[in-house]
């Protein structure tokens, strides 16, 4: 099956880009090296294009509803321009996916909401919501939430939007002024009272709030949101107006592998990768994101979520950092740090307590990292664990996520 392309493929291919397959997408990886496109994110800023990432915008009279049943947090909690970080579970609480909930301004039909800024809706005032699942998702997700919707007989506008949007998120410490710049010229280059006006609530915005503001004159949804543990944030524009988004935004460009080895500095989780229905089954409590679980609300997978945090977990979800040189990978075990030379001089690894599911050197530290889960006895930080790496059992350390101030 042939690759998906995000709208900006050629900008990149121009510029150089190394492109790998991800999630179905032909998505660059390396623009000049992931060491360099790092370095720029902590030090400066830096810009990805995320267009991978999928769109599912839901409006009607039964939205909020249809979102609540569907997603862990609690979308009542959200006024129109809030977001908030949810997990999508199954009725096992076991994670499909995770998850950003963004609340439209009301009025907004579903599929239009990159078109302007409050549309009219069928009545005007009806809720909307955009969420956006992890890359290749989108159909799993959107499939979900229309069968949901069909079977409760819900009112709710469901629109799969993944084609429509272009996604670049800009991040660092320099980003927010450089949105602020682009958000105060229109597309001639040229400073407008209306481009004055966005960037004064692109300014007022704090993490996770978003607003409706021209970027570089291309009517875009702006959050001050990311994956980098940086400053920043994600926009989303019309997929045909995507270059001049991304022009405007002039700093280093940065693909995939920096994205990952930022996001494990950060100890967000990689969905499909920390977590999988298949490969690794993990419910949110495991996966250390329970304050995205509203068990006052009625979800699917609450009942079973609720017995587990009564109950606790087996394992938790830790950072290592090893204390010896070797890189962690996924799929290495984590042992008790027990092991040693045999009496037969064969080198011997101590008792399994865990894996890994994700692993780097941290060009940040210049130290090797790894995310994955540890039986709960294991998973204090500062708890001293071995981590074999192609059969040698390296000496490691518990730490709790992030590795990083952020």
């Amino acid at each position: 099956m042939a690759r998906r392309k995000p709208p900006l493929h050629a900008v990149h291919e121009d510029r150089g880009a190394r492109f790998t397959d991800f999630g179905g997408w032909d998505m660059p990886v390396e623009f000049d090296s992931i060491r360099m496109e790092h370095s720029a994110v902590r030090e400066a800023a830096g810009i990805f294009d995320v267009s991978h990432m999928g769109e599912v915008e839901v409006a009607g009279p039964d939205a909020t509803t249809l979102m609540q049943r569907l997603t862990t947090n609690d979308v009542t909690a959200l006024d129109p321009g809030d977001s908030q970080y949810a997990a999508i579970t199954d009725a096992e609480g076991i994670m499909h996916d995770d998850t950003v909930v963004y609340r439209l301004p009301d009025g907004t039909p579903a599929g239009e909401a990159a078109d302007g800024r409050v549309a009219a809706g069928r009545n005007g005032d009806e809720p909307a919501y955009l969420f956006i699942p992890n890359a290749g998702h989108d159909d799993e997700a959107y499939a979900r939430w229309v069968e949901y919707r069909d079977e409760h007989a819900l009112d709710a506008d469901v629109e799969l939007t993944t084609g429509e949007w272009a996604m670049v998120a800009v991040q660092g410490p320099d980003a927010p002024e450089l949105l602020f710049e682009a958000t105060e010229v229109g597309s001639e280059g040229i400073e407008s009272t209306a481009g004055g006006a966005d960037a004064a609530a692109v300014r007022d915005l704090s993490k996770f709030e978003a607003t409706h503001a021209a970027v570089a004159g291309v009517e875009s949804w702006v959050a001050r949101t990311g994956y980098t543990g940086e400053a920043g944030f994600e926009v989303l524009c019309p997929a045909p107006d995507a270059e001049a988004v991304w022009d405007a935004l002039d700093c280093q460009p940065c693909g995939l592998g920096a994205r990952d080895t930022l996001r494990m500095e950060a100890g967000f989780l990689l969905s499909g990768q920390d977590f999988d229905p298949d490969e690794e089954p993990r419910t949110p409590y495991e996966a250390r994101i329970g304050f995205a679980v509203k068990l006052d609300t009625e979800f699917v997978g609450r009942d079973a979520l609720e017995r587990q945090k009564e109950e606790g977990v087996d394992e938790k979800f830790v950072g290592v950092r090893l204390l010896d040189r070797g890189v962690p990978r996924g799929g290495y075990a984590v042992t008790d740090g027990s092991g040693g030379d045999a009496d037969d001089g064969e080198e011997t690894t101590g008792a399994e307590v865990g894996h890994l599911t994700s692993g780097t050197m941290s060009p940040t530290l210049n130290e090797p990292i790894g995310l994955g889960y540890l039986r709960s006895e294991y998973a204090d930080a500062g708890e001293r664990v071995g981590v074999v790496v192609r059969g040698e059992e390296k000496r490691a350390e518990v730490v709790i996520p992030p590795f990083i101030d952020t």
